[in-house]
């Protein structure tokens, strides 16, 4: 019988997701500390993974969390934190952070109580800041966990808008874009660590990647969002854009706007230039830029993306398969490197020893 090139990867990849369920894995000692992790929220093809490349793409390992410790992690897994010595792995439907050495991806702990469909954490100190949907689809229960991480336990929590999403830190403060979870929301709050005082930024519909400039200025990218009539036909569409924040006053002082029916998903920022996505291709401003670019520097489909060293690194996340992991030269646009990674594959960290 004839067996196609398709197929064999799909029977490849049935054998590697089932294998991953198997008690009896041999568990391995290795150092993560320099390269690239990607972690994958998986699906119900299978379970939420990292996977790690080193810093000179000579080595690839996946499931590096099955590895160091012989179970798995589960799905959905939404994002990672790092303090110096541990990284803090968020699985939101699992309402657990769990606390691996940072280097190995062996367990060191666990946050399992106190969690209502976690997203993103700050490190702070001896302090984690984690951002909670609670119900997704209850606009009046979101708040932040502050986890102490001597203990691994909540020690209070602090109520904010709906759909609380990213989450930074500055001077004393916790920036945090709000995407509006299972609806949509239009803020940014800014918490005072101190005093647990939220105050309110109104922004662009569905806010979510942001990052602090050479200015010292929180850039902010607001998706915009889709209007739906009741028969769910289109209706119209709110704007999508970049803005900036004056941290000082917390007023919007540039908003770069992108055209409706235009919403723009991905941001990095490195070296004063920001780079966004938006419907397929990779776009590169100066962070002092008062218009939005009209040629791409990359185009490809991209789920998550990141840059360093004028490289682009981005990931085309699959739910049914083994995901895409590109390298493009930002100077040339060529591509440099390509594997499969982690299933769902949505986010890339950086780790250097």
């Amino acid at each position: 019988m004839k067996i196609t090139k398709q197929l064999c990867k799909l029977l490849m990849i049935a054998i590697l997701l089932v294998s991953c369920q198997d008690d009896k894995v041999e568990l391995v000692e290795r150092d993560y500390s320099n390269g690239v992790l990607i972690s994958g929220e998986g699906s119900g093809a299978g379970t939420g993974s990292i996977s790690y490349i080193s810093k000179d793409q000579s080595s690839k390992f996946q499931f590096i969390y099955l590895s160091a410790n012989g179970v798995e992690l589960g799905t959905f897994l939404q994002s990672m934190a790092f303090s110096e010595d541990n990284a803090f792995v968020i699985v939101d439907n699992a309402n657990t952070i769990t606390v691996v050495d940072k280097a190995t991806f062996i367990k060191v702990g666990e946050i399992t109580t106190n969690l209502t469909t976690p997203r993103y954490m700050a490190v702070v100190g001896d302090k984690g800041y984690v951002t909670n949907w609670g119900n997704p689809n209850s606009e009046t229960d979101d708040f932040i966990a502050v986890v102490d991480l001597t203990t691994y336990t909540v020690s209070k929590t602090i109520a904010v808008g709906n759909g609380p999403e990213q989450i930074i830190e500055k001077d004393g403060k916790l920036y945090v874009s709000h995407k509006g979870a299972y609806s949509y929301n239009n803020i940014v709050s800014v918490i005072d660590i101190a005093t647990d005082v939220v105050t309110e930024i109104t922004v662009e519909d569905n806010p979510d990647e942001l990052f602090f400039n050479d200015n010292g200025d929180l850039v902010v990218l607001s998706e915009g969002r889709t209007i739906y009539n009741a028969d769910w036909s289109v209706g119209g569409n709110t704007i999508g854009a970049i803005q900036t924040i004056d941290v000082s006053s917390n007023m919007v002082t540039t908003s770069l706007e992108f055209e409706e029916g235009e919403h723009p998903s991905l941001m990095a920022f490195s070296e004063e230039n920001i780079y966004y996505y938006l419907s397929g291709k990779v776009y590169k401003i100066a962070s002092n830029a008062t218009a939005l670019a009209t040629e791409e520097v990359v185009s490809q489909f991209l789920s998550g993306m990141s840059v360093a060293n004028d490289e682009l690194h981005g990931v085309n996340g699959n739910y049914s398969e083994q995901s895409d992991y590109y390298v493009f030269d930002l100077t040339s646009s060529e591509q440099l490197y390509t594997t499969k990674v982690a299933l769902g594959a949505a986010k890339i960290y950086f780790l250097e020893e």
